[in-house]
């Protein structure tokens, strides 16, 4: 597997995402998965948000969030969209000045975004190549069928120094690998273990896009041992809170849930 980091220039809020990859990947090989940061596709979104004062921001960090658990003066541990991010992956480092928080719906923005990367990259048709011949047909034959797109973030993990990746959302491939009743070398068969595809990629790129100024907010990974798929299910990725083994510490501390309105 490889992952290439690709610099660009800095995105404009309500820019065309889409013609920005385009400008600066103009070669996706069939197979790949582009990681794209979740701060751009935000920005393509309009996902941003201007505060006067620290009380502003911690109010747009209860609006985002399910739940919250303040653990740290400075930081909020929050749950969106079935994961634990800190202040609810609100950011507003090389943010201008505002706050970018996360896309709506990371899910419906990767299958989104996969969807018009399919069609930006399709191959000119025979009629507008202007024939039958043999670049036309190369042209054919390079169409890209197998693309997978994951949405990226940094997280914290319990107990270790530094962010990891995360995967916010996925289109195009099956985020879980399941190994439950296979066996292992010695014969004995698995029962719990799952490995978590998407966030691994996610981790992958985000080591190589960087934290900083780098300018980084694409990677194309290739030879990835993936799944493609049309069809995933979100939901796979999530585990249920009586199933989770940091549930009933989070519980214990006592984290909140937002009340319905």
């Amino acid at each position: 597997m490889t992952v290439r980091a690709i610099k660009t220039r800095i995105f404009r809020e309500g820019e065309d995402i889409v013609v920005f990859i385009r400008r600066h990947v103009p070669v996706l090989k069939n197979g790949s998965v582009l990681a794209v940061t979740s701060k751009i596709v935000a920005l393509s979104e309009g996902r941003t948000r201007k505060i006067r004062n620290k009380k502003e921001k911690i109010k747009i960090i209860k609006e985002e969030s399910a739940w919250a658990l303040q653990t740290h003066p400075e930081w909020w541990w929050t749950e969106k969209d079935g994961m634990l991010l800190v202040n609810a992956g609100i950011d507003d480092s090389n943010a201008k000045g505002k706050l970018v928080l996360l896309p709506r719906d990371s899910f419906a923005s990767a299958r989104k975004l996969r969807s018009s990367l399919l069609s930006a990259y399709a191959p000119p048709s025979r009629k507008a190549s202007g024939g039958h011949g043999k670049a036309s047909a190369d042209r054919r034959h390079h169409k890209i069928r197998k693309l997978g797109v994951v949405i990226t973030d940094s997280r914290i993990s319990p107990m270790r120094a530094g962010v990891t990746g995360v995967a916010l959302g996925y289109a195009g491939f099956r985020g879980v690998r399941d190994y439950r009743g296979k066996k292992d070398l010695f014969g004995r068969k698995l029962k719990v273990t799952l490995t978590d595809v998407a966030d691994s990629l996610a981790t992958a790129a985000t080591l190589v896009m960087g934290e900083g100024a780098e300018r980084q907010p694409l990677a194309i990974i290739e030879d990835a041992p993936v799944f493609f798929t049309e069809r995933m299910n979100p939901k796979e990725v999530l585990i249920s809170p009586k199933d989770d083994m940091y549930a009933p510490l989070f519980r214990r501390l006592g984290a909140r849930k937002k009340p319905k309105r």
